[in-house]
């Protein structure tokens, strides 16, 4: 997990350099101003990554001599039948179209999207999933 900090912050070297060139040479603000922004982004990742290295144990990706099945084990809990993430993406993209088509959609997207975070962080809180 240190290699990875590391490789953001120099990310954020590389796209720092390219956004003063790029700024210079093209004299374009919105892309320079991406570039910055992904700049920033980068410092930031980096950063975290870098932060929390140094607070967690080592792990099989930090040991060159590590086999593949070093790493194996359980990586979490994912929710094999949630129907969720479909409200999240239908009340999304109506708000996206809202920016569009017009801001009016935000009134219709807008309970669709809340419905379907409320669903997703209390799904396992009720029904017959209650209690995983």
């Amino acid at each position: 997990m240190k290699i990875q900090g590391k490789m953001f912050i120099w990310l954020a070297v590389f796209i720092l350099v390219m956004a003063i060139v790029y700024g210079w040479w093209s004299k374009e603000p919105a892309g320079t101003t991406a570039l910055f922004l992904a700049f920033g982004l980068s410092v930031m990742i980096g950063f975290y990554l870098a932060f929390t290295a140094k607070r967690v144990d080592a792990g099989a990706q930090d040991d060159k001599e590590a086999d593949v099945a070093d790493d194996a084990g359980e990586l979490g809990f994912f929710s094999p039948h949630s129907w969720q993430p479909l409200s999240l993406a239908a009340g999304g993209a109506l708000a996206f179209m809202g920016v569009v088509f017009g801001w009016w959609l935000l009134y219709f997207s807008l309970p669709i999207l809340a419905f379907g975070l409320w669903g997703w962080v209390f799904e396992y809180y009720r029904g017959e999933n209650q209690n995983q």
